[in-house]
Order: structure tokens, then C-alpha cells, then sequence
């Protein structure tokens, strides 16, 4: 008698729904079955509940004192229509779910997933991968109190609802079907086989319920055990897919997204990780993760695109004028955040000083500089599935010039004035994202600043976070986004390296703009892109001659010298030449010469930088207007022609040439001064 009381009348036990009369008309055993209850019962039975404070007693018995206050049929005396009464209890019992699994990494269960309170789970039982741990980790950290001066204390910084398909699912992926690496299957090879092989049935089912209950644009994201480690990031080195995740038919949707966790499965056995494992001797076995995200944005017509993206360093590898390293340096782009990651135009400043920006000075600068083609997501083709650009469409600022974000965050050129102006005015638009940057309709560079803090003592090293921001017609009312979070190595390695001024007069190749350190004398292979053949247009074409003459150094062991024009490892063939980490994964160090056409600044925000700077290569910036001459003191650099083209010629293509020396040539990088120097060892034997 004692435990039915309990149960009946002091709210321990399930919750029983009743009618006035005593007809049991339902059960909840948990917050989520209760507010899933409260939405269809009856109005009487909600009425005689509430008025006989059924709710809050039930509510206290589970220690949720202040909800249980606040159900009190005190709070209700005022409440006479049933359905206010019901909007308000349900606000509550939502609002409590919410601030329960703010923070939290929950295991997905397919009968329980409540995707509007639920903002991070889990699939499986594996590890979440090097990326969805940082994901995680901010996720955590963002929960916490701020100070009230804090733009937090403002905006509200968010993670996207995330769910995390752990290495469980590659890992029976791959055991189902008998799936072995193979080195010789080229990446499309691979891809085909992982599309042919069948899913394990339980993942199918959990991918199932879980699309079932969410219809956004969705990221498919990689996420795997070796990706974002402390030293070796392997950034950008495996695949990603957004989907629109709108096609009426659900069996398109589903097999859309089932595709995508193929591919990225598939992407952990191609080339580019495989080549950057070799470079850094990694010997275990890498396995898989998935991220599937909510994607950042709003849609605009038939496009898809958050109307600004980019990445946040807490170090900045090039420093000019006011700025310091350890100010920082950000890359932002409007749409999707491929244009910064893989080296294409985008607009960098430091968050310290937002207007100050120096490569936007004239109007010259601003015309030649901006960036004129972002990336969206097509919605209005939504059956269609395109593994090409992660299914992205690349676009013209032009054609978008009536959509909102291109209006706020462009200003407008007048010919007639040769003047631009912050205003959204019939003309040619010119992306400044001046409304943030000098009018602070919105505190981008505040966030920013106090993201990296957070990141940096969180992490106990320098980092980059990648961002978005989703742009409200009131832009105070704007949110911003987190979406990943990785260190970046900047350790100057151990030991004095000196330049004297002779070396620097004697140098065949100078630079005043470098990274890396140390005293580098094994190598005797260079490989250069000719000057005489260089043509922005055939960009694409220098990138298959240098990766056909890396893999014949790199199947004999041999590092090189890698020299050639324009912005390494950019996706967009204007600015330089488009390699990928395993076209060159030879390079023992390289020559970046901003000339012939090919003068973008150096993009540290592109994950072939981050994976550069990693491995500890030197890597070199020269001007072509010093090329050269002696006197280098004022100048940006220098490399002597005659020098290069006068050794051993061992394979040679329209594009390039690979020379070989008889002896080593020396190496001198000074990572404290940002100073280099090549000298021709001679017949010294680079001693």
C-alpha cells in the first residue's frame, strides 16, 4: 500500500494520463515521452492534470525542483483557454530538454531521437574521429559562463545539430564486404568499389530514422582517427559532400546521404592521405568517422549558401605592418567555405585591426583582388547527386547580385567617379564585407578574437577554427557558427641558424618571407616550372607534369626543390598551380615566386598550407621583380635563372624541368627572422 501511494499520488513511477473519469489513456517514463504525450492528449485530461498539480509533483519526484515550480497550478490560475495552457506547459518541459543536452554527446537511439533537442549524437560505438572530438570539445567549452563583456554575452556562438557516425560503422563497413587497401587501385577505382559494397544493415537502419527526422541541407563530413592530431592535422586530405536533402521522394534523400558515407569511407584509402602517411613514416592503420551536419545558410532562390564563411588562425605566419604573430590572421569568402580552404580569392585581415587592409588599398587593388565566384548548393536540382566540388555549383557574384548577403556585404563601384562606396547601389558590386568590417553591423572580429582565445587555452597550442555565419535581414540578430577546430604546428625547431650577409649576397635563391628551420644539405634534385613556358591558362596541365616527375622521385626515395609561380596548392587555376598533397609529396622544400601573372597573396588559411607547415618544409616566397639581383635588403626576394638551368637535366616537359646538381646544394632557413637562403654548394660537397 505504501509503494502504490508512492506511485499514485507523489509522482515516483511513470506518469500516468488520465481522463476526469480515471481512464488511463497513456504512459511516460521520461521527459522525452512526456512532452511527446502532452502534445496529443485530450484538453480535459491536460485541465485535470494541471489543476490538480499532477505535473509539478511528478516533476519534483525527479529532482527538476525549479521546472516543478514553475508547473505549479499556481502559475496556471490565469490560464483559462486549454490551449495556452498547453503551449505553456510544453514551452517549459522543451526548454529543459534543451538546456539538459546542451554541451552533451548522446548515443542515438532510433525510438527516442528528438532531433529539436538533441544537438550532438552519436551512431556506434567507436571513437568520433580527430575532428568530431574538437567539434565536441567547443561544443563543451561554449556551455560555459562568460563575462559580461564577452560578445558572447551578445551573440550567441553555435555548434550545428551534429551526428557522428563512429569508426564502428568503417570499421564493419569494411569487414562486411572484405575490403583490403590496395595501392595500386586509383582513387576512382576505390571510390567504385566502396559505392558497389552493401552497408551492415544496423547502420542502414539508424541512418534511416535518423534522416526520417531531419529535412535541412546536410554536410557529410570525414572525420578520421589521424585528422586534426596535435602535429599532423592531414587537412583537407579526405572527402566531403553537401546535400540539399530536399527531394520530395525520401528514398532519393536516403540514398543520396548513403552515398556520401560511402565516398568518405572510400576517401580514407586514397592517395592523398596514403602519400602524406609515407611522408611522416605513419605506420598505423587509419579508420573513419562521419560527421553528418545541418548546414549553415539560408536558401535564396534555388541556392543554398551561408553568406559568409572562413577560417581563424591564432597565428600569423606573415605579419604586415601594425599586425603581430600572435594577433592572428582570418580568410573569409561569402558562400560556402571551399573558396578559403582550397586557396582561391577571399579577403584577409587580422581581427585585431578589421580595417586595415593593406591589399585593398586603391581601387585597383579592390578590382583585381576581391573575390568574384563563390560556391552554393543547388536545390532546385535535388534528385541529382554530383561527387564533383563536394556537389557544389560555383557561381559569378554577378548573377547573385539580387540576393541579400552579395547586397550587404558588397559595395558599389562607380566608373565615372573611379570611387566605391559602402552603399547597395545600382553598379558593379565589389565584396568588402565592409558592413562588418568598418561599420560593425555585426561584431565578426570581436567573436573571432574571443573564439581563438577560447581555443588556444583549450587546446594548450596555436589553432585555426573554421566558421560561418548565417546573415539575418537584421544583422544584430545574425548567428554565427563553429564548425571545426584543429592545431596548427608553429614551433621553430631547436638550434641557431645564422645568415651573414655574404651568404645573403651570394644566395641563388633569397627570402625574406619564408617558413620552416633549419640547415637542409641532402638534396640535388629541383624540380621548376619553366619561365618561358609558364601560362596561367595551363596551370592544370603544369600540375600533371610535376605530379608525374613526383612520383618517380618519390618512388626512389629522393626529396626535391619544388619552384614555380603563383599560390601551390590553390583549386583555383588562375591563381597558381591546383596540385594536391600527392602531386608533390616529394618536396623537401619549396619556391612560391608571385610573378608571370600569378601574384595572390599567400593563402595560410588553405588546408594545403596547414599540411605544408605540419611536416616542418620550408617553404619560400620570392617576388619576381627582385629575381635576380644581389642587393636584397629592401626586396622580397631573389632566384638566379642561370643558376637553375645550368645542371643536369634528367626529365624535361613542355612545363617543367627536372635538374639534378652533383653535389648538394645547402638550405638555410631562419624561422626566428623569416629569412632564407639557397647556396650552391659547388664542388664542396655541401660543406
Amino acid at each position: 500500500d505504501i509503494h502504490r501511494f508512492f506511485l499514485n499520488n507523489l509522482g515516483f513511477g511513470d506518469f500516468i494520463f488520465r481522463r476526469p473519469e480515471g481512464e488511463e489513456i497513456g504512459r511516460a517514463s521520461n521527459l522525452f515521452e512526456f512532452e511527446r504525450m502532452l502534445r496529443t492528449i485530450p484538453d480535459d485530461s491536460l485541465v485535470y492534470h494541471a489543476q490538480r498539480n499532477h505535473f509539478s509533483h511528478w516533476m519534483m519526484a525527479r529532482a527538476e525542483i525549479a521546472l516543478a515550480s514553475r508547473l505549479s497550478k499556481h502559475h496556471f490560475a490565469a490560464v483559462n483557454e486549454p490551449a495556452h495552457l498547453r503551449e505553456d506547459i510544453l514551452f517549459k518541459v522543451h526548454a529543459l530538454r534543451r538546456l539538459r543536452q546542451k554541451g552533451i554527446v548522446t548515443q542515438f537511439h532510433r525510438e527516442g531521437f528528438d532531433p529539436e533537442v538533441t544537438d550532438f549524437v552519436r551512431i556506434g560505438q567507436g571513437s568520433l574521429g580527430g575532428k568530431a572530438r574538437g567539434i565536441a570539445f567547443i561544443s563543451s567549452q561554449l556551455q560555459q559562463p562568460v563575462h559580461p563583456d564577452s560578445p558572447f554575452s551578445r551573440i550567441r556562438v553555435h555548434v550545428p545539430r551534429t551526428c557522428v557516425i563512429t569508426t564502428q560503422g568503417f570499421d564493419d563497413f569494411v569487414a562486411h564486404n572484405q575490403l583490403l587497401p590496395d595501392e595500386e587501385l586509383s582513387d576512382g577505382e576505390i571510390a567504385r568499389r566502396f559505392e558497389s559494397a552493401e552497408m551492415p544493415e544496423w547502420l542502414l537502419e539508424d541512418l534511416r530514422a535518423y534522416l526520417a527526422l531531419t529535412d535541412h541541407p546536410l554536410s557529410v563530413r570525414s572525420s578520421s582517427m589521424l585528422e586534426d592530431a596535435q602535429s599532423m592535422p592531414y587537412a583537407g586530405l579526405y572527402s566531403t559532400f553537401m546535400l540539399a536533402n530536399a527531394d520530395p521522394d525520401f528514398a532519393v534523400r536516403f540514398s543520396h546521404l548513403v552515398r556520401a558515407v560511402k565516398l568518405v569511407y572510400a576517401s580514407t584509402w586514397f592517395e592523398g592521405p596514403r602519400s602524406f602517411s609515407r611522408s611522416i613514416n605513419q605506420q598505423n592503420e587509419d579508420s573513419m568517422a562521419v560527421i553528418i551536419q545541418h548546414l549553415v545558410g539560408r536558401r535564396y532562390g534555388d541556392h543554398f549558401y551561408p553568406a559568409l564563411s572562413g577560417t581563424i588562425q591564432s597565428y600569423n605566419f606573415y605579419p604586415i605592418g601594425p599586425m603581430k604573430q600572435e594577433d592572428g590572421i582570418a580568410y573569409i569568402a561569402l558562400g560556402f567555405g571551399k573558396t578559403v580552404v582550397e586557396g582561391e580569392r577571399s579577403l584577409r585581415f587580422s581581427p585585431q585591426y578589421p580595417e586595415n587592409l593593406p591589399h585593398m588599398s586603391t581601387i585597383e587593388d579592390m578590382l583585381k583582388n576581391t573575390q568574384r565566384r563563390f560556391y552554393s548548393l543547388n536545390c532546385a536540382d535535388s534528385a541529382s547527386f554530383f561527387a564533383e566540388n563536394s556537389n557544389l555549383v560555383r557561381r559569378e557574384l554577378d548573377d547573385a547580385d539580387e540576393e541579400y548577403p552579395v547586397r550587404f556585404l558588397s559595395s558599389t563601384y562607380f566608373p565615372a567617379e573611379e570611387r566605391v562606396r559602402d552603399v547597395d547601389l545600382p553598379g558593379p558590386k565589389i565584396l568588402t564585407f565592409a558592413a562588418l568590417l568598418k561599420h560593425s553591423f555585426f561584431p565578426l572580429a570581436e567573436i573571432m578574437n574571443e573564439l581563438v582565445t577560447l581555443g588556444r587555452e583549450g587546446m594548450g597550442c596555436e589553432v585555426e577554427i573554421e566558421f560561418a555565419l548565417d546573415l539575418a535581414e537584421d544583422p544584430a540578430k545574425s548567428n554565427f557558427y563553429f564548425l571545426q577546430i584543429r592545431p596548427i604546428v608553429t614551433a621553430v625547431a631547436a638550434g641557431e641558424v645564422e645568415i651573414s650577409k655574404r651568404e645573403r649576397a651570394g644566395a641563388v635563391i633569397y627570402s625574406n618571407q619564408s617558413l620552416g628551420h633549419g640547415l637542409f644539405r641532402s638534396m640535388v634534385d629541383i624540380l621548376y616550372v619553366k619561365p618561358e613556358s609558364f601560362d596561367a591558362a595551363a596551370t592544370r596541365d603544369i600540375a600533371a607534369d610535376i605530379s608525374r616527375v613526383n612520383r618517380s622521385l618519390d618512388r626512389e626515395g629522393r626529396k626535391m626543390l619544388l619552384v614555380g609561380f603563383g599560390r601551390w596548392g590553390t583549386a583555383d587555376p588562375w591563381l597558381g598551380i591546383p596540385v594536391k598533397w600527392h602531386d608533390i609529396s616529394a618536396s623537401g622544400a619549396i619556391v612560391e615566386i608571385q610573378g608571370h601573372g600569378a601574384t595572390a597573396e599567400p593563402s595560410q588559411g588553405a588546408h594545403f598550407f596547414q599540411n605544408i607547415t605540419s611536416l616542418g618544409i620550408p617553404y619560400l616566397m620570392v617576388r619576381e621583380n627582385a629575381a635576380g639581383g644581389k642587393d636584397t635588403a629592401e626586396r622580397a626576394g631573389s632566384l638566379d635563372w642561370s643558376w637553375l638551368t645550368s645542371h643536369e637535366t634528367m626529365q624535361e616537359t613542355k612545363f617543367v624541368r627536372h635538374v639534378r646538381l652533383k653535389n648538394p646544394f645547402i638550405l638555410k632557413v631562419d624561422g626566428h627572422a623569416s629569412e632564407a637562403v639557397v647556396l650552391d654548394a659547388g664542388e664542396g660537397g655541401g660543406k
